[in-house]
């Protein structure tokens, strides 16, 4: 089975397992699907990420000052769970987030977010490793040159360099 066949089978997996987490309030739900509201218009993105992180709660409100609805989600092992997604474990970046069936790990902008749902290309996801100093929710504004790579069945590339 290729990633995105797993990736398929994962998000409809985690949106039953989304709808628990919502009834029984679970900090620690699996990843649950949001493609369906994303694919409705609205821009649902869920962040899975360390409950101490500062940087994770100010690029969440950097999302939500673009026009996304997020759902953050307390999750100390965000990095296991971004291995298991798919992250390559030497591209993880800052915290995990999954947006209309794609994996968005780190602290991408939100041009980058927005090309990659309207482009919709074979990959399992995104990322912009670590956390630069120049990124949304590191900085009030990015400055300079972030390289955000791809990832899945083809191995990791270069996705954007801007």
């Amino acid at each position: 089975m290729n990633k995105k066949t797993i990736a398929a089978a994962l998000v409809a997996v985690v949106a039953i397992a989304g709808i628990a987490y919502w009834s029984l309030g679970s900090a620690n739900a699996p990843l649950q699907g949001s493609s369906a509201a994303a694919a409705s218009g609205n821009k649902a993105i869920t962040i899975w990420r360390d409950p101490s992180c500062g940087c994770c709660d100010a690029y969440a409100d950097y999302l939500e000052g673009n026009g996304y609805e997020v759902t953050r989600v307390d999750d100390r092992d965000f990095d296991k769970r971004s291995i298991e997604a798919g992250v390559p474990e030497r591209g993880i970046g800052c915290h995990l987030a999954e947006i209309d069936g794609y994996i968005v790990s780190g602290l991408v902008p939100v041009k980058i977010i927005e090309r990659l749902v309207s482009e919709r290309p074979d990959i399992t996801g995104i990322t912009l490793p670590g956390m630069p100093a120049n990124a949304p929710g590191m900085a009030q504004k990015k400055t300079g040159t972030l390289k955000t790579y791809a990832f899945g069945d083809g191995g990791v590339t270069v996705y954007s360099e801007e």
